[in-house]
């Protein structure tokens, strides 16, 4: 006998916007225009990247009364939303950095590896009633997507003032793996 869980309408409507957030960071990264720049390619894959988290952050913000969660959700938003002003703010001057074909090559095949990885497991996250562990079922693996993004542009010659930035995203997006599995399990 399958025992079929009944999600609550809250929950639903929780599940409804992160789905069709889900949906839109992938269209953006996936149909983000590319050149032979991988600072340009990793900073216009990742802001919509980043856009997803801060929607992901807000929806959640709109259901949970658990404080150090809404702490989580709220510097995920001011963090990334940084992020995204840097990334824009450097974007002209990076993307005159260009990459030979191998490079972009090697780049692009691991990019892809991780993006599908993240995308499927974000897509798989168990959904129930609780939708803390929800948003952290979702958001750790967007966020070590990122951190993965990151490690993956940084053996490659970038643009140094993207490089700061990616240290921060993989510094940030560490401690706030760390924080949501160690909030996942005590719940």
């Amino acid at each position: 006998m399958t025992f079929q869980r009944k999600l609550s309408n809250v929950t639903q409507s929780y599940l409804s916007c992160f789905y069709d957030t889900l949906d839109d960071m992938i269209c953006g990264m996936t149909n983000a225009e590319l050149t032979d720049s991988i600072s340009h390619n990793f900073i216009v894959q990742m802001i919509p990247h980043h856009m997803a988290a801060i929607q992901m952050s807000e929806n959640l913000l709109q259901y949970t009364t658990c404080i150090p969660l809404q702490n989580i959700a709220t510097n995920i938003i001011t963090s990334q939303t940084k992020s995204i002003e840097d990334m824009t703010e450097a974007l002209k001057r990076c993307s005159r950095l260009f990459n030979t074909d191998q490079e972009l090559c090697l780049y692009l095949q691991c990019f892809d590896q991780i993006t599908q990885t993240m995308f499927s497991d974000m897509e798989r996250a168990v959904s129930t009633n609780n939708i803390n562990a929800n948003f952290m079922r979702e958001m750790i693996p967007h966020h070590k997507g990122a951190i993965r993004m990151s490690e993956n542009a940084l053996r490659f010659p970038i643009c140094p003032e993207l490089v700061p930035i990616l240290h921060a995203i993989i510094t940030s997006q560490k401690a706030g793996v760390r924080k949501m599995e160690h909030l996942l399990q005590c719940i």
